[in-house]
């Protein structure tokens, strides 16, 4: 799951559009995006975050100024608890070309100091656009820790995995009306989607995508 090998799999996936959404961190943002470019892969640089309640949130920006920004954001409330590699395994940063650049040495594995009604407004005061990830899962999803799907939480639509029951918009009263896409969520390289939903858009530019996000999905 290198940056670089991460954008070749997309494109052989037949994807145009992919985004790097690691945890807490944009930090292999920049190499992703390099590589992506190599590739004729539109790529969005983002971060899946985990908020104080443990949802996941997708959040993804225009450009990596903006990811970066957003990353500044989060670093400080991310607590002091160091990476632990034998039980979570390396921190690695990488260029485009997989070598090592560096390794963080904080816990990216856990949950930041942010509330999930904060993340909307986070991420758009760095022009970002931020929704939930895997909101069908039985764990760090919106529906599991808090419960309910609430308006007021400012999410445009919802990321929903690929294994999630066909059924879950028609018997859940709080989700009518909310649009939703299927994300990757791929850990591995094999978990790695083909191209499977379409988006309509002006332009072929991470802003046009953003764009078709905030408006949810239209």
């Amino acid at each position: 799951m290198t940056p670089a090998a991460v954008a070749g799999l997309c494109r052989l996936a037949g994807l145009d559009v992919a985004a790097l959404t690691d945890h807490n961190t944009c930090g292999n943002c920049p190499a992703f995006c390099a590589a992506a470019r190599a590739y004729g892969l539109l790529a969005l640089p983002g971060m899946e975050l985990c908020t104080l309640e443990e949802v996941h949130v997708i959040c993804l920006f225009p450009g990596l100024d903006q990811a970066m920004a957003f990353q500044d954001l989060v670093y400080p409330r991310l607590g002091d608890r160091g990476n632990d590699p034998e039980i979570f395994g390396r921190q690695v940063r990488m260029d485009v070309d997989d070598r090592v650049l560096g390794e963080e040495p904080r816990l990216l594995a856990g949950a930041a100091d942010i509330g999930v009604y904060e993340v909307h407004t986070l991420a758009e005061s760095c022009g970002g656009v931020a929704y939930p990830a895997h909101i069908d899962r039985d764990s760090f999803s919106l529906l599991s820790n808090l419960g309910l799907w609430d308006p007021a939480l400012g999410f445009p639509l919802a990321e929903v995995s690929r294994r999630c029951p066909p059924d879950l918009f028609q018997r859940r009263r709080d989700l009518e009306g909310v649009r939703f896409l299927t994300g990757s969520d791929a850990h591995y390289l094999d978990q790695i989607q083909d191209a499977h939903q379409w988006m309509e858009v002006p332009a072929p530019t991470p802003q046009a995508v953003l764009d078709w996000l905030r408006r949810g999905g239209r």
